[in-house]
């Protein structure tokens, strides 16, 4: 069979395919029923049709044409055809879940570096107390009374702390994030001196014997407010990184693409944050037991966790059947 016989045989199912995909691209009908069936039928002939024209007639125009159409009817029959709200959760579901596994190595070493900060500061503290006004601001020096953690006097103290911690916390996930321009180096300061912050005031309130006050009113809210800024980090971390080992790409390629899933890592810690402030604004100053308090911090790992690894497991469902759909493209062509 030559070529021009080849295409006189098919080139009528090839114009129905065709029309399908217009017709479907600007959505004058569905992939439904009937309708179904015969584009499916379509798109395996013409399928079938690029594996034998790529064999025979590798060099021809018919078979750019083949490998374009059966490319246009593949996209179109495996798009995802999502509403915005689902893209959103598909987004925080799955996505975001699959990016802190590739990327898990630099959040791991954001909260490394927070925590250096914090055991250093803390030594210090433990050593002598009077090493808190050097470290901490004057502003948050000056405002913590441990004696009055708790009481009713203060208690308006108390969440005002809180507040200026989480604060302090947002602007530093913010910042961390930014400093990956700086090949990491502002990332790593302020992930070591928010550390040293936590560290110090720990400390102050160990010295007091208020350290199991002190956390009641910090893990809350902490725990997932922490992790938010660890996975911000870890986001500015990359983009140093990648900035500072460029490997084979120059800098301005590599910058181009990791700030891509860098920031994508940033807005995956924004629900982690409205969280973290709703606990803040409602749970750490409310009137209620330090035990109370210690259950919500619980239930806030455990619900971070079950994130987790119910994320893992969309995230791999979704990569199998997305190599399965690759696979089964490749073996029709």
């Amino acid at each position: 069979m030559d070529v021009r016989q080849f295409i006189k045989q098919h080139r009528e199912d090839w114009k129905q395919l065709e029309q399908l995909v217009t017709s479907l691209n600007k959505g004058k009908k569905v992939i439904s029923g009937d309708n179904m069936t015969k584009y499916y039928r379509l798109y395996q002939k013409a399928a079938q049709n690029l594996s034998y024209s790529q064999t025979y007639f590798q060099h021809e125009e018919v078979t750019q044409y083949l490998n374009g159409l059966v490319s246009k009817a593949h996209n179109l029959l495996y798009k995802d055809q999502v509403s915005s709200f689902k893209q959103i959760r598909y987004f925080f579901s799955t996505k975001f879940i699959g990016l802190l596994l590739e990327q898990w190595k630099f959040v791991v070493a954001a909260m490394l570096l927070f925590l250096i900060g914090a055991l250093g500061s803390f030594l210090a503290v433990m050593n002598d107390p009077l090493h808190i006004y050097s470290i901490l601001p004057a502003n948050i020096a000056q405002g913590v009374d441990p004696e009055r953690l708790g009481s009713n006097a203060g208690a308006v103290d108390s969440s005002l702390m809180s507040a200026s911690i989480m604060t302090n916390n947002i602007q530093v996930a913010m910042l961390a994030f930014a400093g990956g321009i700086t090949f990491g180096i502002l990332t790593v300061y302020l992930l070591v001196y928010n550390g040293i912050i936590i560290g110090a005031l720990a400390a102050l309130f160990w010295h007091h014997d208020k350290s199991y006050d002190f956390w009641a009113y910090i893990v809350p809210h902490g725990m997932i407010e922490l992790t938010a800024i660890f996975i911000a980090g870890g986001a500015g971390l990359l983009m140093g990184y990648r900035l500072f080992v460029p490997g084979l790409y120059s800098r301005g390629y590599q910058l181009k693409q990791q700030a891509k899933r860098s920031v994508q890592l940033l807005l995956g810690t924004i629900p982690l944050f409205i969280i973290a402030g709703i606990i803040e604004g409602f749970i750490t100053p409310a009137d209620i037991s330090l035990e109370a308090k210690y259950i919500v911090a619980l239930l806030t790992v455990i619900g971070l966790i079950l994130y987790m690894i119910i994320g893992k497991l969309k995230f791999a469902k979704a990569t199998t059947n997305s190599d399965s759909s690759s696979q089964y493209s490749e073996k029709r062509r």
